[in-house]
């Protein structure tokens, strides 16, 4: 029998295999298959006298329990939550990322037209200054603030906009 022959005849056993293991692995059936190929093809040990079936289940059970060890030690990554999910190194993490998003935000700020770099970098100052205080350090009219804010603030978007693609379905970028 060809390997060719004997992986057309497996296949079936393979995919009744997965299917049974999956859910209890936390996997997809087809995803837990191909890892089932992938380790079957790639062992080069001599297998003697072990029947073909046995093997194939065999491997089938191994990859499981490596899927359930894995997804016991994996942390899903969820770019929408705001606060730093379990474990030691994701305060840390969630550092590193809010600094970078400040310094992301204050470079494109830097970058608008006229009057707006001022006015925003005072808004966002740490020491959170009053309109008042802002008007009397712009020199500008503190019922002028909104109305520019305003259109600072749409401009600062359309430009990020343009910068970053927005994901679409599935985290393809559109």
């Amino acid at each position: 029998m060809t390997p060719n022959d004997l992986l057309t005849s497996l296949r079936p056993l393979l995919a009744a295999e997965c299917a049974a293991e999956a859910p209890a692995a936390g996997v997809e059936a087809a995803d837990l298959e191909q890892a089932v190929w992938v380790r079957v093809l790639s062992d080069s040990r001599p297998q003697c006298g072990r029947p073909a079936a046995s093997r194939l289940r065999a491997a089938v059970r191994a990859e499981a329990r490596s899927a359930r060890r894995r997804a016991r030690r994996e942390v899903l990554y969820d770019p929408t939550r705001s606060e730093p999910s379990g474990g030691p190194e994701s305060g840390v993490e969630h550092a590193v990322l809010a600094a970078e998003e400040g310094r992301v935000l204050r470079a494109a700020v830097r970058r608008l037209p006229g009057r707006c770099p001022r006015l925003l970098g005072a808004l966002l100052s740490r020491h959170d200054p009053t309109y008042r205080e802002i008007a009397g350090e712009l020199g500008m009219s503190q019922g002028s603030l909104g109305p520019v804010r305003s259109r600072c603030l749409g401009c600062l978007r359309r430009m990020l906009t343009a910068e970053v693609a927005a994901p679409g379905r599935w985290g393809k970028e559109r």
